[in-house]
């Protein structure tokens, strides 16, 4: 009776044995964390470089400035980087643990940097810098007065202070500017309110991605001086339209991109494009609606297991 039970004892043990192998008996890693990224190449690596900075991520030191996702070298924690178009990010945002996003698309949609943002990319400001932000015109047109007029306009010191009130930090201005102002506390509303006509002007169409309102505030400028110009704010939804429609004549001016991204687009695509302008640089920033802080991501996505 007792080898009876000993053998009922025994061949109970083995089948759990077996049933927990085929079960998966041993702890399996849970899924990764979804991290998005701009799909395109100068804002992938300015991502990569970020996630890398957050402690997420190593990347293969010999990449430089432009890694790729084949140079990470060890995922730390559990997390999976997914590219995506740049001007979907914000609203997919709730599909990804978190998303690093261009100031073109967080601004519009009220995230900013200093309260939304897990970690913020802290940019070189000279002229050396190649995400400042630009004007850009066909190379043939570079030296057009008129856009050059333009040019002025954005650079004064009204458009420096309407950018440092509006994006709090999601911007900058990358040019001269004084520091030390005080405006009403209308003061961006006031400009973004600002109505001006075409009639009796020269019309100048200029192709932006995200929101045209800063140009509300260029055209009052350019009206206070009696300019003459009058600018038609053209608003693309994607990164690759300004540049095709500026090449094919159907624009005169785009303002969305910063150096780096007009470089490679002159690379890739044969354009015949030239910056006339510094406008601004706007930051890369993780932002994140499932996690507050960078250490709340890493314990949501958890040590990768090497």
């Amino acid at each position: 009776m007792k080898t009876i039970k000993r053998s009922a004892a025994l061949l109970l043990a083995l089948c759990l044995i077996f049933t927990l192998a085929a079960c998966g008996g041993s702890k399996e890693e849970a899924e990764p964390v979804k991290i998005g990224v701009p799909s395109d190449a100068t804002n992938q690596a300015r991502a990569i470089s970020l996630l890398e900075t957050a402690g997420l991520i190593e990347v293969d030191d010999a990449a430089g400035f432009t890694p790729e996702l084949k140079d990470v070298t060890k995922y730390i924690y559990n997390i999976e980087i997914v590219p995506a178009a740049a001007n979907a990010l914000v609203s997919t945002l709730d599909d990804y643990g978190a998303s690093t996003i261009n100031g073109t698309y967080a601004i519009p949609a009220g995230l900013h940097p200093s309260t939304d943002g897990l970690i913020t990319e802290v940019q070189d400001s000279g002229a050396g810098n190649p995400f400042i932000n630009v004007i850009v015109s066909r190379t043939e047109d570079k030296d057009d007065p008129d856009y050059q007029t333009i040019v002025k306009a954005y650079q004064s010191q009204t458009i420096a202070q309407y950018l440092l009130e509006k994006n709090k930090g999601a911007s900058v201005p990358a040019f001269s500017y004084d520091p030390n102002y005080s405006v009403p506390d209308d003061y961006v509303s006031s400009l973004e309110g600002y109505k001006s006509s075409s009639d009796g002007k020269k019309v100048i169409k200029l192709g932006v991605c995200g929101s045209g309102d800063v140009w509300r505030a260029v055209q009052k400028v350019l009206d206070e001086e009696n300019s003459g110009l009058y600018i038609d704010v053209i608003i693309f939804d994607a990164y690759n339209l300004p540049n095709e429609a500026l090449n094919s004549g159907e624009i005169d001016l785009n303002a969305f991109q910063h150096k780096a991204y007009l470089q490679s687009e002159i690379e890739s695509q044969g354009y015949d494009l030239a910056v006339v302008g510094d406008t601004s640089s706007a930051p890369l920033t993780l932002y994140s609606k499932k996690a507050k802080d960078l250490d709340e991501l890493k314990a949501l996505a958890g040590k990768k297991e090497q």
